[in-house]
């Protein structure tokens, strides 16, 4: 066990990754000339190169579009195998600002609070630089996860009441229960993180019996429920403004979305020549469709 979150951090993101996925954020990294490549999601987990591999290119400079990040889909075929993969890309300025929590956004932290690995880098010094911005989105969940949490829990009751909240934030298609998942496929990697993570916020907390107690004063956790509520009220908006902006940069986004909720909820939509060519106009129809089905699945 490590002592310090950095330490435990920088540990995670070393993971061994299969040589062909590997490859996969190395072509994507040299190509666009990138600081690094992230890459986290269920094939991390697994080793599985089925579906499609989540990937987080990183770029130098300050952020150029305002929507970010910009997704794409891509595949490529190595040594006669085609992978698929999702790319995010956008700059490590803005990755370690929303990291932070200094911007709206409610996804980056809650994202890269969860398993990830830092599978190509440019040099040492940008593999330090990624690696403090995904030690600062730990920080920002656990500090959110404290003020959202009981008086005293267990860890993954803080975890839980914090994945909760940002589901609710987000414009989601997971099943209710999605957080519990994630804990359990993921318990290694949550064992023992958030007191690192409260340690590294300063937040103290008494441990008993595998039991947390947080102690904020009533002004700090005030001031992060503050903070808190101004970004789930803006979260599903701009996350639908990213899920339409990706239309126009997310080559066969409708039969991504398709196969991702399917995986998600069991639900099946029908991907129609009009659906492929025009996934935003045809966004409300398969809107309607989903909420038929889903109504119907209760």
């Amino acid at each position: 066990m490590t002592d310090t979150l950095a330490e435990r951090v920088c540990e995670s993101l070393a993971r061994d990754v299969r040589a062909e996925m590997a490859a996969y954020a190395r072509m994507l990294g040299e190509e666009a000339d990138a600081l690094g490549v992230l890459f986290y999601g269920s094939n991390l987990r697994t080793g599985s190169l089925e579906g499609v591999l989540d990937f987080y290119v990183l770029l130098a400079g300050p952020q150029r579009e305002r929507i970010w990040p910009r997704v794409s889909y891509r595949e490529w075929d190595y040594h006669g195998e085609i992978l698929r993969a999702k790319i995010a890309t956008l700059s490590l300025e803005q990755f370690a600002k929303a990291a932070r929590g200094q911007s709206r956004d409610t996804t980056i932290w809650a994202r890269f609070v969860q398993p990830s690995a830092l599978i190509w880098a440019r040099d040492d010094d940008q593999r330090k630089a990624i690696a403090k911005s995904v030690s600062q989105a730990a920080q920002t969940a656990a500090r959110l996860a404290a003020a959202l949490g009981p008086e005293s829990g267990t860890a993954g009751d803080f975890w839980r009441a914090l994945f909760q909240a940002t589901y609710r934030a987000e414009f989601r298609v997971e099943k209710p229960g999605r957080e519990d998942s994630i804990l359990s496929v993921n318990q290694a990697h949550f064992e023992g993180l958030l007191p690192l993570a409260w340690n590294a916020q300063g937040i103290e907390f008494t441990q008993a019996g595998g039991r947390f107690s947080p102690h904020l004063t009533d002004q700090r956790k005030a001031a992060i429920l503050r903070w808190w509520q101004t970004r789930a009220r803006a979260g599903k908006a701009l996350n639908l403004l990213r899920l339409t902006k990706a239309t126009t940069t997310f080559d066969g986004a409708a039969d991504y979305a398709a196969w991702k909720l399917n995986r998600h909820t069991g639900i099946a939509l029908e991907v129609t020549p009009f659906r492929e060519k025009h996934p935003l106009l045809a966004a409300p129809g398969a809107l309607i469709e989903l909420w038929r089905k889903r109504r119907a699945q209760r």
